[in-house]
C-alpha cells in the first residue's frame, strides 16, 4: 500500500485517521418559562468525558432569548437620526449614536428607568420616547452640566448636549468663528499646523517635500 504522505508509514497514517474522535453533538435546551431576569439559556456539550472545567474540553455557549408569543423585536431601530442595532444591549447600542458614550448612555437608562441589560430591540415606543426626551433636555432630568458636551454655548449661553450630526456642525461653527476673529487657534487651523503646542520640526510633515540645497559658490 502506497503511503499518502511521503516519508511516513502507511499503517501509522491509517491509525491516525481512525483515531480522530467523532464530531461533538450540541443539544439546545430552552425551558418553556426561561429566567427573564437574565434571558440566558445554556447549550452544553453532551459528549461524555468532557467535563474538565477551565480547559478547552468544556463548551458552553449563551443565547439571548426574547419572551412572548408575538414578539415585537426590532433588529434595526431608527433613533436620533442613527440606525441602532437592536440585537445589542441597550447600554451599548446607545453608544452607536455620535455624542453618547458609555457613561452618558448608562445615565440615560437610569433616568428612563430601563434595564441596561435589556436588548435594544425589546424597548417599547414609550421607552424610546423617554430616551429621546432625556437626550434633548437633560437639565429637566437633573443631569449635571459637567456631564454635557456643549456647556455655556457661545450664542445662547445654555448648557446642552450635542448628538448625531449636531456634533460636527457645532465643531465647524466654532472653528469658523475662531478663523473669523483671527484668533491664534483659528489661524493655526487655517494654516494646517498643530494647535495644542506640539513640536512641528520632525512630526506632522505634510504637503510637498522640500529637500536641502547647498549654496553655489
Amino acid at each position: 500500500m502506497a503511503s499518502l504522505f511521503p516519508g511516513t508509514n502507511a499503517r501509522r497514517c491509517c491509525a491516525a485517521f481512525t483515531a480522530i474522535p467523532p464530531p461533538r453533538r450540541l443539544e439546545i435546551t430552552i425551558s418553556p418559562q426561561p429566567n427573564l431576569g437574565h434571558k440566558y439559556d445554556a447549550i452544553r456539550d453532551t459528549q461524555p468525558n468532557n467535563q474538565r472545567v477551565g480547559t478547552r474540553e468544556r463548551y458552553e455557549y449563551l443565547l439571548s432569548l426574547v419572551s412572548g408569543e408575538k414578539s415585537n423585536f426590532q433588529f434595526i431601530i431608527r433613533l436620533l437620526n442613527t440606525n441602532v442595532d437592536g440585537k445589542e444591549k441597550a447600554l451599548y447600542s446607545l453608544t452607536s449614536i455620535k455624542g453618547i458614550g458609555p457613561r452618558f448612555a448608562d445615565l440615560i437608562l437610569k433616568k428612563a428607568d430601563i434595564d441596561k441589560n435589556k436588548r435594544a430591540g425589546e424597548l417599547t415606543a414609550e421607552e424610546l420616547e423617554r430616551v429621546v426626551q432625556i437626550v434633548k433636555d437633560p437639565a429637566a432630568y437633573k443631569i449635571p452640566a459637567w456631564f454635557l458636551n456643549r456647556q455655556r454655548d457661545i450664542v445662547t449661553g445654555q448648557d446642552s448636549h450635542a448628538i448625531s450630526s449636531a456634533v460636527d456642525s457645532k465643531l465647524r461653527e466654532d472653528l469658523e468663528r475662531l478663523k473669523k476673529i483671527r484668533a491664534h487657534r483659528g489661524l493655526r487651523h487655517y494654516w494646517g499646523l498643530r494647535v495644542r503646542g506640539q513640536h512641528t520640526k520632525t512630526t506632522g510633515r505634510r504637503g510637498r517635500t522640500v529637500g536641502v540645497s547647498k549654496k553655489k559658490g
